[in-house]
């Protein structure tokens, strides 16, 4: 088993990482951590979409190599990802929203398939080793919403348009693996892919349309209330720097037995606290200090989105082969996150240390349960 956490500066430290998403939330979390541990980052994504996106207020641009370009630009990708020769790669860049996935279905079929695809077609020409992690998402899973705790070996392929194009880009990776990357002919390509499905990710910086913090964090600042879509709901929430600990762990991994942990891992909250929609709310009221909620059935005009109403992970996988593990209870990553927005809200420009903060204070609390 390995050692979450342990020898991260080691593994990445003068290392050259290659990151498509690199401007989104997450993306922004991972260039930040990234860079606070030494490595070379290029990143490649479309363009934040506003002036106080995160990549923004971490000033992403000096902490990488930053490619505004889409990723169905396949020769593009090919380019810059071929030039900058990496020795590893995460690949987030997605349309990662059920709800928009019905407005712009095609869209998020051609992101999700064909980005995926142009990344690892483009793989094939890199002359050197190379650890690859492809990060997905929880809903992959076909979904009964039984309460039955999803394991890396379920079916894939659920209902809506961005969950079907996830588990479609699944079976993409799966075909690069088995067509040009078999771990037989491991010696002659030297190239090591693995899949990370992580839950419901919440954390300081994310401004994404229809998702639960932000719409909450909305209407606090205009002291409006809180708008519930579907309050019984439950998730698996985790704080953005548990599923980042599980790529990087997961890399590092792959970096030491590129063949063995070469495969799909869960990352998501321990199973012993579950929180619904509503529940969510209330703590992030109660941490705020002010507000209130509403529920309504109000859909998108002209059709009636499926959104599940339970979903579980398993993380089994993930904790006894990797040594991975989250470290916050799903209340504690609800406090860290409006405690972030509460402090950006009276002081936007201690935004990017409170992020540099929080890496440093997880990676303490990494060394502690090591």
């Amino acid at each position: 088993m390995e050692s979450m956490g342990l020898g991260f500066t080691k593994i990445f430290k003068g290392k050259k990482v290659f990151i498509t998403g690199h401007t989104g939330f997450k993306g922004s979390w991972l260039i930040q951590w990234l860079h606070l541990l030494g490595a070379e980052i290029k990143g490649y994504a479309l363009a934040p979409e506003n002036s106080f996106d995160l990549y923004h207020i971490i000033e992403g641009d000096k902490l990488c190599q930053s490619v505004i370009a889409d990723i169905r630009d396949d020769a593009l990708l090919k380019k810059e990802l071929l030039s900058f020769e990496p020795d590893f790669i995460f690949h987030m860049a997605a349309q990662p929203l059920v709800r928009y996935s019905y407005l712009h279905p095609l869209e998020t079929f051609s992101v999700n398939t064909l980005g995926t695809a142009n990344l690892l077609d483009a793989l094939k020409d890199l002359k050197k080793a190379c650890t690859v992690v492809c990060i997905t998402t929880d809903k992959v899973y076909h979904n009964e919403e039984n309460g039955h705790y999803y394991t890396e070996d379920d079916k894939l392929g659920d209902k809506d348009p961005y969950s079907a194009s996830k588990a479609a880009a699944e079976i993409i990776i799966s075909s690069y693996q088995h067509s040009f990357f078999n771990a037989e002919l491991f010696p002659v390509h030297q190239k090591s892919i693995s899949v990370a499905r992580a839950g419901n990710v919440i954390g300081g910086g994310d401004w994404s349309k229809d998702r639960i913090i932000p719409d909450i964090i909305s209407s606090l600042q205009k002291e409006k209330p809180v708008v519930v879509r579907n309050p019984t709901a439950i998730r698996p929430w985790q704080h953005v720097l548990e599923p980042l600990c599980g790529y990087l762990t997961l890399a590092a991994a792959q970096a030491r037995e590129p063949l063995k942990f070469s495969g799909a891992y869960n990352f998501g909250p321990a199973a012993v606290e579950e929180f619904t929609v509503e529940q969510v709310v209330k703590k992030a009221i109660a941490v705020w200090g002010s507000g209130s909620s509403m529920v309504s059935n109000i859909m998108l005009p002209g059709i009636q989105p499926h959104e599940a109403g339970l979903l579980h992970l398993s993380i089994e996988k993930a904790k006894s082969e990797l040594g991975w593990m989250p470290l916050f209870s799903p209340g504690e990553a609800i406090e860290q996150t409006i405690c972030w927005y509460k402090s950006w809200a009276s002081d936007p420009g201690e935004g990017k240390n409170s992020i540099i903060n929080s890496i440093h204070h997880y990676m303490n609390l990494l060394h502690e349960v090591s």
